[in-house]
């Protein structure tokens, strides 16, 4: 393992003297610590308890399980040592104040899929570093992307590994489990281009708005189609998960607002979601947007806010950007896919 520098060795060199980045790094240890920690009890499985048992609701009506509460739990314990002055999760409903004089805010989903819990499929934890501005419920979390000062997911799969940018590219560490700590194993992430596959949950296919679908129509109608390939469809549920194959094969993620109830505005939240998702992705070489607009640019004004999400390689991005500003540049249906075809009314 010595050609692998740990998180800590890797923090030496960046952050050297320099009290902000010594904030800084402090946070992302605590949280990694955290991590490790979730990292083990998600790998118990069913010798851990009922971790899928409902067992309350957040804010928004969703559902929370046993492990949501603990991952929660763990980091916030784990940030109380850091300079961490506010702490906005997922599980609460408002943000938390934590440590008098701290500079920093850390938003927070302690637990990203946990409906596949009980299914052993990849389950994460997504979170990003603010300046700590303005009082604990306003400015402190309802800052625009462009000011994160790092974000950072990790995945609890096969292994378990952090995915990190300080805003100087995205990083790869993977868990050293016998040693009890992340070593780097990618310095420099980046989104391959020129592969085709998408992720989306087709089964909304009816409710999506007329530039999704085409989108998608252009995709599936291969090599007849507009687009004269064949292209492969993914869809994990686990956004951590579709993050990490579009780290590792390119392609394009998609979960855009729809007609139903309650996904009129996106499903995805904004802050501590879409937010350190696209900045990660953006420091890769890719590109991350609402469909229109650059992620990253988006002023919230709640903590909750959901947002549309869709992220890959940037000519992908661009071109369903294209597909909603413009009606024009959208390719001609093949006849499958028509507006009076099979899958139109």
């Amino acid at each position: 393992m010595g050609e692998f520098a740990s998180l800590s060795r890797h923090f030496e060199v960046w952050a050297a003297a320099d009290p902000e980045r010594r904030a800084i790094v402090q946070t992302v240890e605590a949280l990694a610590g955290a991590a490790i920690q979730l990292a083990t009890l998600i790998g118990q499985g069913a010798l851990a308890g009922a971790l899928a048992a409902v067992v309350g609701e957040n804010s928004d009506g969703d559902a929370q399980k046993a492990l949501d509460i603990r991952a929660d739990e763990l980091f916030l314990a784990a940030l109380r040592a850091t300079p961490v002055a506010v702490f906005a999760s997922e599980e609460n409903e408002t943000a938390l104040p934590l440590n008098d004089g701290g500079q920093l805010a850390v938003a927070i989903d302690p637990l990203d899929g946990s409906s596949n819990i009980d299914t052993n499929v990849s389950l994460g934890t997504i979170f990003s570093i603010l300046p700590a501005t303005g009082s604990v419920a306003g400015p402190a979390v309802l800052q625009r992307g462009t000011a994160l000062l790092a974000a950072g997911m990790v995945v609890y799969g096969p292994q378990t590994t952090l995915a990190l940018t300080l805003g100087q590219g995205t990083c790869l560490f993977t868990l050293d489990r016998a040693q009890g700590c992340f070593r780097l194993t990618q310095p420099a992430v980046t989104i391959p281009k020129g592969h085709r596959e998408y992720a989306i949950n087709a089964s909304n296919y009816r409710y999506w708005d007329d530039a999704v679908r085409s989108y998608i129509d252009d995709c599936m109608s291969g090599t007849q189609g507009p687009r004269g390939e064949n292209f492969n469809m993914r869809w994990i549920a686990s956004l951590v998960a579709e993050t990490s194959r579009i780290f590792a094969r390119g392609g394009i993620f998609l979960y855009p607002r729809d007609s139903r109830p309650g996904y009129q505005d996106g499903r995805l939240r904004l802050i501590y979601e879409a937010n350190p998702i696209a900045f990660l992705v953006e420091q890769a070489g890719g590109a991350a947007t609402d469909g229109e607009r650059r992620i990253l640019e988006i002023q919230p004004d709640a903590l909750h806010q959901r947002v549309p999400l869709v992220f890959g390689a940037r000519d992908k991005v661009e071109r369903v950007a294209r597909y909603h500003k413009d009606p024009h540049s959208i390719a001609e249906r093949s006849p499958l896919f028509a507006r009076r075809g099979l899958f139109r009314a």
